[in-house]
């Protein structure tokens, strides 16, 4: 009887009208809007792809959840909005999240919890945790997951961008950059970074520079150079790229933190073009003195018709002290009205030193610094929130791999400018939470929209655009149904 009181609740008055609250509507779920990208997941085997590699010491005899559901569940979770496995406690019996796993929408069988989520991330399993700590096997065991499971999810995305192309790139501009990322507590190899003025995580990364898609996302200790781990990366990388695309064409790009004697040479044996962008010193300042000179001497007699002035200078026999031989330096001299700039990067790109700094060089601030953005603000990468390091690795993969597919519904939307040029936050805003009545039955799992959703005919066409993506990449695919696909409440 107490319960019945509370059926329908009252508040206050809009003129005449009541202001109520009842709980009869059904299940309403609120971010429906990700079932176009769920579809565009299954149907190229992004998740299910990667899952079956991921080595799981749990006894499979006693697992309830799945390595591709506990991933599936994660990366959705993150482009949902909910990056934390805490998240999973309320999420676990949502019929959206159900079906996206593809489980049919039901509380007897809800998903995996939280304290799942994160044992499976420490890949943790109760196996033989009754013998003493000396006479464990499956720890060795559980050690080698944690540190494979970092490998073939990075092994996995130069692969994965491969197989997604419509044709083989006949080039690929590597972009590499460290990212800071700030921590909190008592978090396993986080130290203080003077520069950054933080305790932090350091992580690299590594995206197509044509389309923003990661390929490679590694987590690193807090106070490490900015190129630890750059030279092994790329290897990874070029070695997949040529294996796939034997004639194909590789540039890389980095910031001054990457502009190392081992990144330039490893760049050189491998026939990849570069540039990197280099310190100042006072060799290359005396170099560039008399370019300087002449433009402050033009500047001073045309800053009222040119408020700013560039030129660029070529040294072509630079040589550090630990390099082993001279390299291409392209310096940008620079005047405005907030004083002189030199800017310097070292490359072995050949031709007109504007066109290496402006069409190539700098265009790295769309791509690494969007995706990293991207990462951060609208997929929250940087709550990266246990204790172990190897476990944090693994969280800032999923992060990745969510941005993967973030990437992917961007190629196959690019027909439509206000979706495939959105950022992250806009397309949760405006696409993905949305609102729907959810209807099973034996035959069918429906969600509802209002007749009166303003995105209703946008959501179709991003499900037409993603449905022709995936049948241009699997030409094999019959029409996918779309009958029905929009209910009105």
């Amino acid at each position: 009887m107490a319960t019945d009181c509370f059926q329908q609740l009252t508040f206050w008055k809009v003129g005449k009208q009541e202001v109520r609250v009842d709980f009869n509507g059904g299940p309403v779920v609120t971010d429906t809007g990700l079932l176009p990208i769920r579809l565009l997941d299954k149907e190229l085997g992004v998740l299910s792809g990667i899952a079956s590699r991921l080595p799981d010491p749990r006894a499979q005899k006693l697992v309830s959840h799945s390595c591709e559901a506990i991933l599936t569940q994660d990366v959705y979770q993150i482009l949902a909005g909910y990056p934390d496995g805490n998240d999973a406690q309320m999420l676990r019996d949502d019929p959206l999240l159900q079906t996206l796993i593809g489980v049919s929408p039901d509380n007897d069988r809800p998903l995996a919890s939280g304290s799942t989520l994160n044992r499976f991330h420490h890949a943790y399993t109760r196996r033989q945790a009754e013998l003493p700590l000396a006479e464990r096997p499956v720890l060795r065991e559980i050690d080698a997951a944690l540190s494979q499971r970092l490998r073939v999810l990075n092994d996995y995305l130069p692969e994965l961008f491969l197989r997604t192309r419509r044709t083989p790139p006949s080039h690929v501009i590597l972009d590499l950059d460290p990212s800071d990322d700030p921590t909190h507590g008592q978090q396993v190899l986080s130290f203080f970074h003077g520069y950054f003025d933080q305790y932090q995580y350091f992580p690299l990364f590594v995206f197509d520079g044509a389309t923003g898609f990661p390929l490679a996302a590694w987590l690193r200790p807090g106070t490490v150079h900015a190129s630890c781990g750059a030279v092994s990366t790329l290897r990874t990388i070029v070695a997949a790229l040529r294996a796939a695309c034997p004639h194909v064409t590789i540039l890389v790009r980095g910031d001054t933190g990457l502009a190392m004697p081992e990144v330039y040479e490893f760049c050189e044996a491998e026939g990849l073009l570069y540039a990197f962008g280099y310190a100042s010193n006072d060799v290359l300042k005396k170099r560039t003195a008399q370019a300087l000179h002449d433009l402050e001497t033009y500047y001073a007699f045309y800053q009222h018709r040119e408020p700013e002035v560039q030129r660029f200078e070529v040294i072509e026999d630079y040589q550090a002290e630990s390099w082993s031989r001279p390299r291409r330096i392209v310096a940008k001299i620079e005047i405005n009205r907030h004083g002189t700039n030199r800017r310097f990067v070292v490359t072995n790109l050949s031709g007109q030193p504007q066109g290496i700094y402006h069409g190539f060089y700098v265009q790295r601030g769309d791509v690494p610094e969007r995706p990293i953005g991207e990462l951060k603000n609208g997929l929250h990468m940087d709550r990266l929130s246990f204790h172990r390091f190897r476990a944090n690795g693994l969280r800032l993969l999923e992060h990745t791999l969510a941005y993967a597919l973030v990437v992917l519904h961007r190629e196959a939307t690019a027909a439509i400018p206000e979706v495939a040029q959105a950022e992250v936050n806009t397309l949760r805003q405006r696409l993905w939470k949305v609102g729907a009545l959810v209807e099973t039955s034996v035959r069918r799992i429906r969600f509802h929209f209002s007749e009166t959703w303003p995105g209703r005919d946008l959501f179709i066409r991003v499900y037409q655009a993603v449905r022709h993506f995936v049948q241009s990449l699997r030409p094999e695919l019959a029409a996918l149904p779309i009958a029905g696909l929009l209910e009105p409440m």
